[in-house]
């Protein structure tokens, strides 16, 4: 009988323990945040300081978020599955500490996603020049016409710094 009642009082510490570490890894996590669009869910972690103080300071703060720029619009199934999958991979990478380099870059699927986004926001004056790049097509065409925007607008909106250490410590990161 004695040995009934350790095991259920284990039985029950165990439950406890393992209920306790999971509201812990929520709390630390910040788990909640991530259902959210705020910016600063990007620097929960610091593997995208360089980004967010650098989008801080550009055109672009004004008008868009992260989510803006680098989830699907179209549907928010797709907009919670990239955010998960891009989530996973970024605290996979920070945890396993697989970046290469000090940089981070888009996967081909999240570029897919920005240059969507992009050309949903400036679909005027991309319609523009699709068109005049119509008028003046060359027969020896370089394809300039497919190339992604920031071929062009490399540093819109993140500026030039890009290394994981280049405001470590969320140095230069103000609230907004």
């Amino acid at each position: 009988m004695e040995t009934k009642n350790m095991m259920k009082y284990v039985s029950i510490l165990s439950v406890f323990a393992v209920v306790g570490m999971f509201a812990y890894l929520v709390h630390a996590s910040k788990l909640f945040s991530y259902l959210t669009e705020d910016p600063k869910v990007c620097i929960n972690c610091h593997t995208m300081n360089t980004q967010y103080a650098t989008w801080q300071h550009s055109s672009h703060r004004e008008r868009a978020t992260c989510v803006e720029c680098h989830l699907p619009q179209e549907s928010l199934f797709n907009k919670l599955l990239a955010k998960s999958r891009d989530g996973f991979k970024h605290s996979y990478a920070m945890t396993f500490r697989t970046y290469e380099g000090q940089e981070i870059s888009a996967s081909e699927s999240a570029q897919e996603r920005i240059q969507a986004n992009c050309i949903a926001c400036h679909r005027e004056i991309v319609s523009q020049i699709m068109a005049n790049a119509k008028l003046y097509e060359v027969k020896d065409d370089s394809g300039q016409i497919d190339r992604k925007c920031w071929s062009c607008h490399r540093f819109v909106p993140h500026g030039r710094a890009r290394g994981l250490n280049a405001t470590p410590d969320n140095l230069g990161v103000k609230e907004i």
